[in-house]
């Protein structure tokens, strides 16, 4: 149930998504001078080095989801053998990835600010803010279900599948914030290059 439930929610964040993505399109087709001048103030490096960072965390989370499907929580070797990892290893490990890519936000938002790019200035300045800012909100939300589960970990006496479980429901949450970033990063960031 916990599965379905959660796939119905991302349903629903799907369509969010949608009304914010509606909105970069609605504002290229109205104001295109205002969107193509904006958008060339974008860090499209830094961007492309932190979508990298964040796609490879859903790689690292997916190896742990086999981890905990396997119930092995926690590591059955050394710190640098990676093929001895358990789940928690490799949450630990999506969860700092993940906390880069906020911290790459944060600086690009950061630095736009200081160009004149802020949600108040216009409308580009707000769909920016609201569409990336809520996907960090969302990327921060996993962050935490992370350590959740983590904590999980470790606190149980013994690792059943009620924790795999978690943690499988954990990734395809995160799994749907990567994809999100995806669609988002190709609209934001490369859309206006190629038009």
């Amino acid at each position: 149930m916990v599965s379905v439930g959660t796939m119905v929610w991302l349903t629903s964040e799907l369509m969010f998504f949608a009304g914010l993505f509606a909105m970069f399109f609605t504002l290229r087709s109205t104001q295109p001078e205002m969107w193509a001048s904006y958008s060339a103030e974008l860090d499209i490096f830094l961007a492309t080095v932190i979508t990298v960072i964040l796609v490879s965390s859903s790689f690292t989370a997916q190896f742990g989801v086999f981890a905990a499907e396997r119930h092995q929580p926690r590591r059955t070797g050394g710190p640098w053998q990676v093929k001895s990892w358990g789940m928690v290893e490799w949450y630990i490990l999506s969860f700092l990835l993940g906390s880069i890519f906020i911290a790459g936000q944060t600086y690009e938002f950061a630095v736009l600010v200081t160009h004149g790019v802020t949600i108040q200035a216009n409308a580009f300045g707000s769909a920016f803010y609201i569409t990336t800012g809520f996907h960090g909100l969302h990327v921060l939300g996993g962050l935490f279900a992370f350590l959740y589960v983590i904590a999980r970990a470790y606190y149980s006496v013994k690792f059943t599948s009620k924790e795999a479980h978690a943690a499988v429901v954990i990734s395809y949450y995160w799994h749907f914030v990567d994809v999100v970033w995806i669609a988002l990063f190709g609209v934001v960031y490369i859309l206006p290059l190629l038009i």
